[in-house]
Formats: structure tokens, C-alpha cells, sequence
């Protein structure tokens, strides 16, 4: 199941979904729009190490926007904050982003109960597209959990991206033992 409207808005109500700013014309029938925040970042090597910490370089969208190009990995945030205290959000792209032949998540569409922060998003695109801070760019969705859950997300000692900022994160694969 997901949850609807009224049932997100009885969730922000009790204090178990937060998202800030909250704009009412961006809730839909079952999910929340958000939006591209103003840094992007991509990373300094082109060849890219799972056990190395790969590290980014940031830099804001101008006003006029900045055209996003096959081949290059870029990554970006949400310009909403989120928290997740007793459901599993879910992120996903609006059709009319797809439409315009990009991809806001590799893999990593699904966050887990507890996760708060900004959530960063892995951008690809199938042909150059320009983009603008503010715009559009994907949809949460929210599902309810079977059980109660022993240790929250951000309750977590290893837990890598909790309290994301409003600035894209790198990959943390390198803090994993492997």
C-alpha cells in the first residue's frame, strides 16, 4: 500500500513526516513532488575507485540554468528537507522529467525508516538537457512498514548519509569493509 494524500497530511500532522518547505500544490493523489536544489556536483576522476573516497566538485546552477550531458554523472539534491519516522520513502522521477530523457536515480530510489536530510540524487541523461534550480525533478511516496523497526535510520552508528545537507554527497562505499 501507499499512502494517500490525506493520510501523508495525517503523517506530517503527528510528526512522522516531515518535509520543509511544504507547499500544499505540490502534493498529489498518493505522493509529494520535490524539486532540483541549486548545487550540482560531479566527480574530480573519471575513473572512479569503490574502496578510494571519490571526491566531488559542487558548483550552483546560474539563474539562466546549466545543460546536463550524456556521458558525464552528475549529482544533485533535493531542494526539500525530509524526514521518515515510521514509513519507507520511495523516490521517484516524474514522467515529464523522463520525458525529457532524465534519470534521477541510478539505484538508490528507496531510503529507509528514520532517514532525514536532503536527498541527493544520481542524475543521467540520454541527450543534453538544461535544467534550473527549483524546477520539478521527482516525487516521494510513501509506504507503511509491517512491524515495528528496531533501529531507526538515523539511529544508526554506521548509518553513512543520515542528516544529508542541502548539497549533493558522495558515494561512501569506501567506509564499507570488503
Amino acid at each position: 500500500m501507499i499512502l494517500s494524500d490525506k493520510r501523508i497530511l495525517e503523517e506530517m500532522e503527528n510528526g512522522t513526516i516531515k518535509i520543509v518547505p511544504y507547499h500544499r500544490e505540490c502534493l498529489g493523489s498518493n505522493s509529494y513532488d520535490v524539486h532540483l536544489g541549486k548545487t550540482l556536483a560531479t566527480y574530480r576522476e573519471h575513473i572512479l575507485d569503490a574502496k578510494k573516497h571519490n571526491t566531488i566538485e559542487t558548483f550552483e546552477i546560474p539563474e539562466e540554468g546549466f545543460v546536463l550531458y550524456p556521458h558525464v554523472f552528475y549529482l544533485g539534491v533535493t531542494a526539500e528537507y525530509t524526514e521518515t519516522h515510521a514509513h519507507v520513502p520511495f523516490l521517484e522521477g516524474k514522467s515529464s522529467t523522463g520525458r525529457l530523457g532524465i534519470d534521477i536515480h541510478a539505484t538508490a530510489g528507496k531510503g529507509d525508516v528514520g532517514f532525514c536530510g536532503n536527498w541527493t540524487l544520481e542524475i543521467s541523461v540520454k541527450q543534453p538537457v538544461r535544467v534550473y534550480a527549483g524546477m520539478p525533478i521527482g516525487q516521494l511516496i510513501y509506504f507503511p512498514v509491517e512491524g515495528e523497526i528496531e533501529v531507526r535510520y538515523n539511529q544508526k552508528a554506521n548509518a553513512k548519509y543520515s542528516g544529508q545537507p542541502d548539497k549533493p554527497v558522495e558515494s561512501m562505499m569506501w567506509k564499507n569493509k570488503f
